[in-house]
């Protein structure tokens, strides 16, 4: 009976690590070291029953406190903000920090702007708090323009700016005009106006034609995020955002393990985190090229799904996720290019995932595993990959040249054919395998498993995780997942 329990026992999934670089990732806050250093923080830190030292995350003169002097401490930062006012945590703000210099720094999209090795960041939203400035100008010497529509929060973190002088002319405060109401786009063939030039040139091949987003995003009427903020012949490595993540106010404050304060402003927008995040794309699909990279912090995975899909229908070129973790709080980062991306699609900077997963749910009963696994094996055959589909164990095995992942990360389905025609290609022989390839070649095993009833499980496992092409199978395989979720799920 003990070996049935051991049996149905499952095993943990390990948590992602604090990003390696953050200055928390080995060595936490000790809290009663700076309670002894700094007296102001003294009278919020207790201890535990195993003598540990903690703080009331509930209160929110605490958290303050703790911020104020984690900041002071490890980062000579002077700040404040007044109750009420969101309150960072600095770990996971810095983890943020971290991610967005793995893509610049992974030349994954190269450099384009004119700022030489200057970095120039966008934070959407600054807050009072203005964290994001404060950390990048501080760490790693990036100049900031940071917006926001409150009165007070540009106050507040136009004085954090100030009392910072060793930094101050790194980063601008911009105000929002919040009578300008932003509205979606029209007036173009495509439903959306382009009012940028791009400086480069691509290929017909290398962008698609960019399509309206669905009249969903409209539930957002705020003031503007990025277009009528950003000015004329401006140019940023990086845009950046800690999102409205909720509805309502009720909807934020149903965490009572936490108190990190926020206004309205800061916490919440009709049709939450989503219709904002929605918002921004729309504002890069005009954009496009005045950003290396957009990115966003997502606070529900569901979410991260959903955004990743608009950002393939509209166009863009390369798509990023990660996932923050400080504590038990999980964060989720976007990030997405309309530049073409450079011939070596990954650095050592960039972490290669071996498997990936997703579920096809809501299937016909008609349809099976081996519908699924034929319909894979012509997605990428017409790219002109080596497919060798094994029926006996639902497998199917792929090799691909660049060629192969251009055709698919640049193209889209419907244009495989435009790139390389599936009637010229030639089928893997059955003994073929990508179990062994040349170090210049992709190659992964996609497997199709029977969950329940109209539901199946499908898995990539990469077969060879040092080839210069391991960079395209996590972009690669959710292009997959979005054109066999087209084919076999039902609409909602």
């Amino acid at each position: 009976m003990s070996m049935n329990k051991t049996k149905k026992r499952k095993r943990k999934e390990e948590r992602p690590a604090t990003h390696l670089r953050n200055k928390y990732s080995e060595n936490p806050p000790d809290f009663a070291h700076l309670a002894s250093l700094y007296p102001s923080f003294e009278p919020f830190v207790f201890f535990s029953r195993d003598g540990r030292p903690r703080v009331d995350w509930t209160d929110f003169n605490a958290t303050r406190e703790l911020t104020r002097v984690l900041l002071l401490h490890d980062h000579r930062l002077n700040w404040w903000i007044p109750d009420g006012q969101l309150c960072p945590t600095v770990p996971n703000r810095s983890n943020y920090i971290h991610w967005i210099e793995d893509l610049l720094s992974s030349d994954i999209i190269v450099k384009t702007t004119s700022n030489g090795d200057k970095v120039r960041g966008f934070d959407i939203g600054t807050g009072a708090n203005c964290i994001y400035p404060l950390l990048g100008a501080s760490l790693l010497g990036w100049g900031f323009v940071g917006s926001d529509v409150s009165d007070v929060a540009l106050e507040w973190a136009e004085k954090n700016v100030r009392d910072n002088p060793h930094i101050a002319e790194l980063i601008e405060i911009r105000k929002v005009e919040s009578v300008k109401e932003t509205l979606p786009l029209e007036g173009s063939p495509n439903g959306m106006l382009d009012s940028t030039k791009s400086k480069i040139e691509l290929t017909e091949n290398m962008e698609r034609e960019a399509v309206p987003l669905p009249s969903s995003s409209s539930t957002y009427h705020g003031p503007a995020i990025l277009l009528g903020v950003v000015k004329d012949g401006e140019e940023f490595d990086f845009c950046m955002c800690n999102p409205p993540f909720f509805e309502t106010m009720e909807e934020a404050g149903l965490n009572p393990k936490t108190a990190c304060g926020g206004t309205p402003t800061e916490m919440v927008c009709p049709g939450g985190e989503k219709a904002f995040i929605t918002r921004i794309i729309e504002d890069s699909v005009t954009l496009k090229y005045t950003f290396r990279w957009y990115t966003s912090m997502v606070g529900r995975k569901l979410n991260l799904k959903i955004l990743t899909s608009k950002l393939w229908e509209v166009g863009v070129t390369m798509v990023k996720t990660t996932e923050f973790v400080q504590g038990q709080t999980s964060r989720w980062g976007l990030a997405w290019s309309f530049l073409p991306p450079a011939k070596q699609l990954v650095s050592s900077h960039v972490a290669v995932k071996n498997n990936l997963s997703f579920m096809l749910e809501g299937l016909d009963r008609k349809f099976g595993a081996i519908h699924v696994l034929e319909s894979t094996k012509s997605f990428f055959s017409c790219s002109g990959a080596s497919c060798n589909l094994n029926t006996s164990s639902f497998t199917l095995d792929i090799t691909m040249t660049k060629d192969h992942s251009d055709a698919i990360l640049k193209g889209g389905p419907q244009d495989y054919d435009r790139v390389v025609s599936c009637e010229d290609k030639q089928e893997a022989s059955t003994s073929s395998s990508c179990l062994n390839l040349p170090s210049n070649n992709l190659g992964f095993r996609v497997s199709v498993f029977q969950q329940n009833p109209g539901t199946l499980l499908v898995k990539g496992s990469l077969q060879q995780r040092d080839c210069q092409l391991s960079g395209a199978f996590s972009p690669i395989f959710q292009r997959l997942e979005e054109d066999l979720k087209q084919k076999f799920c039902r609409r909602k």
